[in-house]
């Protein structure tokens, strides 16, 4: 077979709309739905909105999880044949913890530009209530010698090494393999480091809800999230926060040392929830009388070494990644933050978003204005299902972009796990 021919030029990809279920707090309203079956119900909400169902409706399915059963090997294409797609739309999945929604984005986008295809799905779903508990290791390696063993003797020779304590699962954490350190405890090194208030990341965290709840109110959502299991918006939206309210709350992280700021308000909660997005060429929106929201014009990937970083004292923070990779991709578009109409910082934690933007000043690309960033409230009112995140986010953004009348421009910044970023720009013409 001759090797696919590519088009010999770069096509504009086109963002054409999202789904999403409504975001829920983990061991909740989905603490019995799995990732697939939540992935189906976004999925499906995106075929019904934009006519998918047939033989060729979309080039592919790209999405993945962060937290995976064994079962969960074929997520993407399991979703698809569960859902309203053609069984024969090809899917695969795609990790990059946080970054995993924006990073299935970005996959689908270079084929969409390289004209390998047409039009494709994007998206992902977490749920921390139904995470996957695996077998003590020891005893793991015991059930391996027993499969392993010739004879029943030696069968039971292995099975007698079984002790009471190898019966206890090993239980997902949320932490860094490398340093041992929880995402929050991580967030809180950087916090100190950089001498983030608590009063500035209570204050983020309000807005950001009031912000959510000011969206929903307007109907901004109403094309955009798909009731699920009796939920119609976020379970984590609280629409009184206050900064007032927030600052009763005792820190959760950051223990170990003097004055610490970060509470369960001022960070993300453990969530379960599913996203998808619709990117194509213009010439296949055109063809189907569709609008396109903004078109998807540059990304780009970073990654720090948090281990010398946080641990060893280091300037880098696990969730710092961002500061770099923006850089790089303005340097390269030829921008500055000054040309941006909106700013979108996922709010894995308050800290965490002001020390970006912080990180972002000191290297030079100036400051971001509050009423830019975030202007329909973010992951600290909707939750964050690590790897929905992405495409909520995309979606989001490109339909306030479409509200207006005027060119405009969005940043999307994403920070993931393992000391990684994912970053991108979205416009509309």
């Amino acid at each position: 077979m001759s090797p696919q021919q590519l088009s010999p030029s770069v096509r504009r990809v086109a963002v054409v709309g999202g789904a999403r279920i409504p975001f829920a707090r983990s061991d909740g309203p989905y603490a019995t739905a799995s990732n697939q079956q939540m992935l189906t119900a976004a999925l499906d909400g995106l075929v019904e909105r934009y006519g998918l169902q047939g033989p060729g409706a979309v080039g592919e399915f790209v999405a993945g999880a962060v937290l995976k059963h064994a079962r969960d090997f074929d997520l993407a294409r399991e979703t698809v044949l569960g859902s309203g797609l053609h069984p024969s739309i090809p899917a695969y999945d795609i990790q990059q913890a946080c970054g995993t929604g924006l990073q299935a984005v970005i996959a689908v986008a270079n084929k969409i530009a390289l004209g390998q295809t047409d039009s494709a799905v994007a998206g992902g779903a977490d749920t921390a209530s139904d995470a996957p508990l695996g077998v003590n290791d020891s005893l793991r390696r015991i059930l391996l010698e027993v499969r392993r063993a010739k004879s029943p003797g030696a069968r039971l020779k292995a099975l007698a090494k079984v002790r009471p304590g190898h019966l206890v699962p090993d239980i997902p954490r949320n932490a860094e393999p490398r340093t041992g350190l929880s995402m929050g405890e991580h967030a809180a090194v950087t916090a100190r480091a950089r001498g983030i208030a608590r009063a500035a990341q209570d204050e983020l965290a309000a807005t950001s809800h009031q912000r959510l709840a000011a969206a929903y109110e307007r109907g901004f959502f109403q094309d955009l999230v798909v009731p699920f299991r009796g939920l119609a918006r976020d379970q984590n939206l609280r629409p009184g926060s206050t900064v007032e309210k927030l600052a009763t709350l005792k820190p959760v992280f950051g223990l170990d040392h003097p004055d610490p700021t970060m509470t369960a308000g001022n960070s993300t909660p453990l969530t379960d929830g599913a996203a998808t997005v619709l990117l194509a060429s213009e010439e296949w929106a055109r063809e189907r009388g569709l609008e396109p929201l903004a078109y998807l014009t540059a990304y780009e990937t970073a990654a720090v070494d948090f281990v010398g970083g946080d641990v060893a004292g280091g300037e880098d923070g696990l969730l710092m990644a961002p500061a770099y990779a923006v850089p790089r991709m303005l340097e390269r578009a030829g921008l500055g933050l000054e040309d941006f109409d909106l700013v979108e910082i996922h709010e894995a934690f308050a800290s965490q978003v002001l020390a970006t933007l912080a990180a972002w000043e000191k290297r030079g690309l100036g400051t971001v204005d509050r009423a830019r960033l975030n202007v329909a409230g973010s992951s600290l009112a909707t939750g964050h299902p690590f790897a929905a995140t992405g495409a909520r986010i995309v979606a989001t953004l490109a339909k306030l972009l479409a509200e207006r009348d005027a060119p405009a421009r969005g940043l999307i910044s994403v920070c993931a796990a393992g000391g990684q970023g994912v970053t991108a720009i979205l416009e509309r013409s």
